[in-house]
């Protein structure tokens, strides 16, 4: 195992959580599962972003950064790496397309402060579905504040990720997995086969590209 730190990152409804939860059972590693069905104003942003993306946001980032500094900080000596289905970037990526022009510079300025601080992925893997797919899972999985989600939004998001992983190629491992022809979540052979990409091939530094 040559990793310590691994990202499973894609747009709501990729199935980041399922797959890091499969792999974590798997290979005994220590899990670390975004927290966010208790926060308060998610429901509320998705009724009136306008009038909540900012403390939303804000909420997100504080969450996100006390829960994965004590986490991958506090190693786990009988798990052999770290596995997480989301990763402090998310927090920007969301927040440009959420927050007006004069918000997103001020909440740029205090994420940059807190990233430092923060372990970097070893590597970086991220789910790609259309968004059509995208929409599918969402209402598979039926919460009740993310029905009024459009395509639109999704597309944005998908663009802010493909946009990050472009500006940091040179710093970074990252792995694009096209998942739009499999079922990981349902079909074993599927799953052992994306389990098998990510862990069984060494990838470069940048963005890697791989169609199951």
């Amino acid at each position: 195992m040559n990793y310590n730190f691994i990202v499973i990152e894609g747009n709501i409804g990729a199935g980041k959580t399922t797959l890091a939860r499969k792999l974590a059972d798997d290979f005994n590693a220590k899990l670390i599962p975004e927290e966010f069905a208790e926060n308060p104003f998610l429901p509320k942003f998705y009724n009136n972003p306008e009038k909540y993306s900012f403390p939303l946001e804000l909420s997100f980032l504080a969450d996100r950064f006390y829960q994965l500094n004590n986490q991958i900080r506090n190693r786990d000596l009988f798990k052999p790496f770290i596995i997480a289905d989301y990763y402090f970037t998310k927090s920007l990526i969301f927040a440009g397309n959420t927050l007006s022009t004069d918000e997103f510079n001020l909440y740029r300025r205090i994420f940059n402060i807190i990233y430092t601080s923060l372990p970097k992925p070893d590597l970086y893997v991220y789910l790609h579905l259309d968004v059509y797919n995208l929409i599918k899972n969402i209402k598979r999985r039926g919460r009740n504040y993310e029905k009024s989600i459009r395509p639109e939004y999704l597309e944005r998001i998908q663009n802010g990720y493909f946009e990050y992983m472009k500006q940091h190629s040179n710093k970074y491992k990252f792995l694009i997995i096209d998942t739009n022809r499999i079922d990981f979540a349902n079909k074993n052979s599927d799953y052992e086969m994306i389990r098998n990409t990510i862990f069984e091939k060494n990838y470069k530094l940048g963005i890697n590209r791989v169609i199951l």
